[in-house]
């Protein structure tokens, strides 16, 4: 049967894509989450330490997200609260021989590119890319399996922008999850590769223009409701324990998990997951960078891995951060500050600061991992599972977590029928 209503559990990206959609197919909709915000970890806050509204995380979406571009469209946030360069520029700088570099990806399909020593990566020949081809053929095993991860194009530009994209170790990284990434991107024309960061916050660019949407639809997000269980009878959900007891489940409702995978285990019986995770590390200045400085730097050899650009800030990126999650903050500071002084050629003093560490922020973009992820469909009739960490087809990033809401939704009101 067809749903005419639909109660989403998580305010996420996940779920908030999942809201957007259903009310855009005329369902009902209600969204509860548990946090005091929405946004998940795609989220902005006030820190006093730093005195500025910053990031969770310093996230990427690339110009080639179609999922991305039909979200922003759709809940009106189409302007310029993200930085789309004119060109897929990535500039680079190696610590260990003080060298900085830009790969300039061009405009169209045909990857010219490679051909021009002023825009591949230094020291590499046309040769050196050729391998990239079995990646786009990939659909098992490993990255290191299908790419020799040695030599300039991997060490220079393949291994830090897969380590950003899978959080995940490049070489030990899914080369199914790399080939659907790099067939949507890069081999798609510079154009499609464009990195987009927020030029104020997260929220500016997704959320809050996502909520307000919403609104104006007569849906609000339900804060500091958690949802505690849930009730199956034969094939469906029957109940929702949201702390007060069981509420009963219409017939012509659908309910959609948006929640983490560890939550949603805890929710419904015998339920995959991914089992491993891996962390991220942001550092955050308050200084606004020099002129010139590109969006985004990626930085090799340093402790930072990637340094963006704000108009009131510096941040630094670290991904498989795990290595340095117990480390000590002002140690983890003081180190990133070293790189942003050598890499922006900059002689200040540390201004203010912030370490935010997520331990689990994404699973382990493994062969392994990527095989526990979940259909967005269950044994249940109308319940749907949404989140970056269900079967996307992609690592987990915006893109993947926007797709998993709109699949979720579509299911929903076709009545589980894809």
């Amino acid at each position: 049967m067809n749903f005419a209503r639909a109660t989403i559990a998580g305010a996420g990206l996940a779920g908030l894509s999942a809201a957007v959609a259903l009310r855009r197919a005329g369902l009902s909709v209600e969204i509860a989450e548990s946090a005091a915000h929405a946004g998940g970890r795609c989220r902005s806050y006030f820190d006093p330490q730093l005195g500025q509204t910053i990031d969770n995380g310093n996230h990427l979406v690339l110009s080639g997200n179609p999922a991305v571009a039909r979200f922003r469209e759709t809940i009106g946030a189409a302007g310029g609260t993200l930085v789309r360069p004119d060109h897929a520029d990535f500039a680079f700088y190696d610590v260990s021989s003080d060298r900085h570099w830009t790969v300039r990806i061009n405009d169209g399909r045909a990857p010219w590119w490679i051909g021009s020593r002023a825009r591949r990566v230094p020291g590499s020949g046309i040769v050196d890319y050729l391998p990239i081809a079995r990646l786009l053929m990939a659909n098992r095993g490993r990255v290191d399996e299908h790419f020799t991860t040695i030599g300039p194009v991997w060490d220079r530009f393949l291994e830090p922008i897969l380590l950003a994209v899978l959080n995940t170790e490049a070489g030990a990284g899914s080369a199914l999850l790399t080939r659907n990434v790099l067939r949507e991107t890069v081999a798609a024309g510079g154009l499609m590769m464009r990195p987009l960061v927020a030029e104020s916050t997260l929220a500016a660019a997704f959320i809050d223009p996502a909520v307000a949407w919403l609104a104006r639809q007569g849906i609000s997000v339900a804060h500091g409701r958690r949802l505690r269980g849930l009730g199956f009878e034969r094939d469906r959900v029957a109940s929702l324990d949201w702390g007060n007891g069981a509420e009963p489940v219409a017939d012509d409702e659908a309910v959609i998990l948006a929640v983490p995978p560890w939550v949603a285990t805890d929710l419904v019986p015998d339920l995959q997951v991914p089992t491993e995770y891996r962390a991220i590390l942001n550092g955050h200045f308050a200084l606004s960078p020099p002129p010139g400085m590109p969006p985004m730097l990626g930085v090799l050899g340093g402790t930072a891995e990637w340094i963006f650009a704000f108009p009131d800030r510096i941040s630094v990126t670290v991904s498989a951060a795990d290595r340095l999650i117990a480390a000590d903050r002002e140690q983890l500071a003081q180190d990133f500050w070293a790189d942003i002084c050598r890499v922006l050629d900059v002689d200040t003093p540390m201004p203010a600061w912030q370490i935010v560490k997520e331990k689990r922020a994404t699973f382990a973009a493994t062969p392994e991992q990527d095989a526990l992820r979940p259909p967005a469909v269950t044994p249940w009739r109308n319940l749907f599972l949404a989140g970056d960490w269900t079967q996307t087809g992609l690592p987990a990033t915006i893109e993947g977590a926007l797709r998993s809401g709109e699949t979720a939704a579509r299911l929903a009101a076709r009545g589980g029928l894809e």
